[in-house]
């Protein structure tokens, strides 16, 4: 929450818990420069799109990290939910699709 502090100030009072630990007054100086310049309401959403990708990428399954088979039927299920779950935020993709005869072809047993 933001509130007038004065002629030209503001006072922060709360900060949502998706921006963790930001720099909000950093933030609010860069905000106050774009919003002067007439860009304010564009780079707002870009910013929170970075923001959000970022936070997402940092909260992603990392390669090499084992998951159980609880943690992984959850992640599956949470992504059959995401209209774009084929690939991360970098365009990377996030799973592949093998036949079963790809994976016998693997296994040599075709």
């Amino acid at each position: 929450m933001i509130e007038s502090f004065g002629a030209s100030a503001l006072v922060v009072r709360e900060v949502p818990a998706l921006l963790g630990q930001a720099n909000i007054q950093g933030l609010m100086h860069d905000l106050a420069a774009e919003f002067a310049e007439g860009e304010g309401s564009l780079v707002v959403s870009e910013r929170l799109d970075h923001v959000l990708s970022t936070m997402a990428c940092h909260g992603s399954v990392r390669a090499g990290r084992r998951l159980n088979a609880v943690e992984m039927n959850a992640l599956l299920r949470d992504m059959e939910e995401e209209p774009f779950s084929g690939q991360c935020n970098h365009g990377r993709p996030t799973h592949v699709e093998l036949k079963l005869a790809d994976i016998e072809k693997l296994f040599q047993r075709r």
